[in-house]
């Protein structure tokens, strides 16, 4: 079986390139060594349905190729970026005829099926069910979001891994060596040359090997670092503004910043920066940290966080950016805290936990006779008439509430100093003659 429909044709060198057998793929150690249970079906020809999940350039489309080659299976492929329902059904019957005929089993090939609805995905299930396909879907985001429990339950998910420079400098090398078009350039190539290409091409062999081929067609018998310069440009890292990567990185940063780590604040930053991410995003989630995970131990970490949005939004990028590293650096290393964090969550949970109860009458507002009538504002005692501003013993809850204590601050930074100031107040409430809401003896 040929992985390739029409081999008379032009074929960029990636596809010239792709691996024929296990052993010709690279990378993915961790699924096809020997014993492997991935490879283990593929050794012995009993397979099963199963979803390809990782970055692009890894070999997804490849190894599924790979495997109808290997286990003599039809292949039928879709793509869900292309298709729909009835392209669905046509691939369905494809595989039936197959199997009527001949007895041969189809290998279905889903590519970008996180891209498909639920019911389109639903569709696969009764042919996946009764054997009709073996489903091979392929995947840059995270199924346990994008893909329903349906057909999860029904598929074995392998993770697959970006690929390493030195093995992707390793590819290239083959490619130079093997591929008859190259190898008919005669061409030199300086020693840092393919490992700029390995470094630019960010774990994705296919977009490696589109840079070395393009390269190749720009030399005249040397390949050369200023070449490879040409070629790269303004070319920025694989970064999916709202994949997984995105998420995996921002989630990076923001540790970074709870775990008082400036440099790995600083790294995760300028990795999102020269991904394209846009510098607004990270200013809204910067202010995010300082109340989440800084709060009242230096609330001056929510001002600068704001100013550093406010320096993004009047210059742009990149003299905003510097901003932002100052705000992010200054977090990292301030006193931390989610006592605020930690107080609001329960207050949330407290309100949804329990019913809508009424605002206590002595805190109302009497702004009519009728209210006053009704006992608005009755014996609220104003604060600022008292010592430190303060009425010992009066509750501002409701009375099925009175004893609730939400915000507990922590020993670090400001919040010793709320705390200790907490405790006074909470000291005198204990104390004071006057009770709001008097236990029942």
């Amino acid at each position: 079986m040929s992985l390739f429909t029409d081999e008379s044709a032009y074929q960029p060198l990636a596809a010239r390139m792709r691996p024929r057998c296990v052993e010709e793929i690279v990378g993915q150690e961790h699924l096809l060594d020997k014993g492997k249970p991935l490879r283990e079906a593929i050794d012995s020809s009993t397979l099963h349905s199963m979803l390809l999940w990782g970055p692009p350039g890894v070999g997804k489309t490849t190894l599924a190729r790979m495997i109808a080659a290997v286990c003599d299976v039809h292949f039928e492929a879709i793509s869900a970026v292309l298709s729909g329902v009835k392209d669905i059904r046509q691939a369905i019957s494809i595989a039936r005829q197959y199997r009527e005929e001949d007895g041969r089993q189809t290998l279905l090939f889903v590519d970008e099926a996180h891209r498909f609805n639920k019911s389109q995905q639903d569709a696969f299930l009764p042919h996946v069910e009764d054997g009709t396909v073996i489903f091979v879907g392929a995947t840059t985001e995270n199924p346990s979001f994008e893909l329903n429990n349906a057909l999860l339950s029904r598929t074995r998910v392998y993770k697959l891994q970006s690929i390493s420079e030195p093995k992707l400098e390793d590819v290239l090398t083959r490619a130079l060596e093997s591929d008859a078009i190259l190898k008919s350039l005669s061409l030199e190539v300086e020693p840092e040359a393919l490992r700029i290409l390995a470094r630019a091409a960010d774990g994705d062999a296919r977009r490696a090997l589109n840079l070395l081929e393009v390269a190749c067609d720009l030399t005249s018998g040397v390949l050369t670092e200023a070449i490879i310069g040409e070629v790269l440009g303004t070319e920025i890292r694989r970064f999916d503004k709202s994949g997984d990567v995105f998420y995996e990185q921002i989630s990076a940063l923001h540790k970074a910043v709870r775990g008082s780590s400036p440099d790995a604040a600083l790294y995760w930053f300028a990795r999102m920066m020269d991904g394209g991410c846009d510098p607004l995003y990270i200013a809204r989630r910067a202010v995010r940290m300082a109340s989440e995970d800084i709060g009242n131990a230096d609330p001056r970490a929510l001002q600068i966080a704001l100013n550093a949005w406010d320096v993004v939004q009047r210059l742009g990028s990149p003299e905003g950016e510097l901003a932002l590293a100052q705000s992010l650096v200054f977090m990292a290393t301030a006193a931390k805290s989610n006592a605020l964090y930690t107080a609001f969550s329960k207050a949330t949970d407290t309100v949804k936990q329990t019913p809508s109860f009424d605002v206590p009458l002595h805190i109302r507002n009497a702004s009519t006779t009728l209210m006053q009538e009704f006992g608005y504002g009755k014996d609220y005692q104003y604060a600022h008439d008292f010592d430190d501003a303060f009425v010992a013993g009066e509750s501002y809850l409701p009375e099925a509430l009175h004893d609730s204590e939400f915000y507990h601050p922590v020993s670090r930074g400001l919040e010793i100093r709320i705390a200790e100031k907490l405790d006074y107040l909470r000291k005198m409430n204990a104390e004071s003659d006057f009770q709001r809401y008097k236990k029942d003896s």
